[in-house]
């Protein structure tokens, strides 16, 4: 049996696996952001004419989905899969939604590397023969989120400079053996990584340390170095982490400084919104690749590219334990 590992964490996967569609769904905020007009729709309430947060989340899900299978013009009896999750308890925004389609559900839990995760998975199995065409999904909401890991907005406590703020919307998009977009080319599993981070406000450094470690294990694996990349980008390590990979990396000897930048960077006008350290959510690096990205990709303004999704596995019982926060990064690598 051939065997499509590389190094220690990267798999090359040796069939094509293409990209076929997008889709990215948006709230109020993230519209009026730089990057509002690569964004396939955009809601202007945030509970999405539903009665709780949680419910406008699973709204939100349920809709990139739709969008995007009825973009890629693939029937839905075709789909094998669909691979999602997001940042509520037991994933329930995903699930919830995904009740409505009538497709094979593998629920996933990689926090705000959830898209990636997904991809790298999804990726797999079509490479490995078991699946042809896949949806790979996951949301967030900032309301939903701030209630669950941090302070009822009601109470409307001071965020600290390090925040980051929670990427309300939805992405989706659509792998498969057959098509004409962009390639996904390669894996890269990460691993757990805990550097002792306890404060629950400062996710950049908390993530940051996970995605060090699987950037070096991709072009370790690889043989590659970043400027065989015309771009990098990590999931949701806003500004503070985004600094803390350019200078660990730099001290290996990798330099990122002409072609790195992050999604929760790219999602807002830090100055104009407010948003503190940047961007964050499961739908921070989803919307991003989906719309943004993708678009780039598909003009070929970028034709290599690495995306790093990164994720804090945290929960809620976690913080009120004062444990430390665990971080994880998986990445691919997507060529025209």
């Amino acid at each position: 049996m051939e065997n499509k590992r590389i190094g220690n964490q990267t798999v090359k996967l040796t069939n094509p696996i293409y990209i076929n569609s997008t889709y990215s769904i948006v709230g109020p905020k993230e519209s009026e952001g730089p990057l509002a007009k690569y964004f396939d729709n955009s809601v202007q309430d945030a509970f999405y004419g539903e009665q709780s947060w949680e419910k406008a989340e699973s709204k939100f899900c349920l809709s990139s989905i739709n969008g995007c299978i009825a973009k890629s013009k693939i029937p839905v009896s075709d789909f094998e899969y669909i691979l999602a999750g997001d940042l509520l308890n037991q994933c329930t925004s995903s699930s919830f939604a995904i009740r409505e389609t009538n497709i094979p559900f593998i629920g996933l839990f990689g926090a705000c590397s959830t898209i990636i995760e997904g991809l790298a998975v999804g990726s797999m199995l079509i490479d490995g023969g078991m699946a042809n065409n896949i949806v790979c999904s996951t949301s967030s909401h900032f309301c939903s989120a701030e209630k669950q890991f941090r302070f009822p907005l009601e109470l409307g406590n001071q965020r600290a400079p390090s925040s980051q703020w929670t990427v309300t919307g939805s992405a989706s998009a659509i792998i498969s053996n057959k098509g004409n977009g962009p390639k996904i080319t390669h894996t890269t599993i990460g691993k757990i990584v805990d550097m002792g981070i306890t404060d629950a406000n400062n996710m950049g450094a908390a993530m940051a340390p996970a995605a060090i470690n699987t950037l070096k294990a991709h072009f370790e694996d690889t043989g590659r170095k970043p400027d065989y990349y015309d771009l990098i980008v990590t999931g949701d390590l806003g500004y503070i982490g985004h600094q803390i990979v350019i200078d660990s990396l730099k001290a290996d000897d990798y330099d990122l400084n002409n072609n790195y930048t992050d999604c929760g960077i790219l999602i807002f006008d830090k100055e104009k919104q407010d948003t503190h350290s940047g961007g964050s959510g499961c739908a921070c690096c989803g919307t991003v690749l989906a719309g943004y990205l993708f678009n780039k990709l598909q003009n070929k303004e970028i034709n290599k590219l690495l995306i790093v999704g990164t994720g804090a596995l945290m929960n809620a019982t976690t913080c009120q334990q004062s444990e430390s926060i665990p971080g994880i990064a998986h990445a691919i690598a997507i060529e025209n």
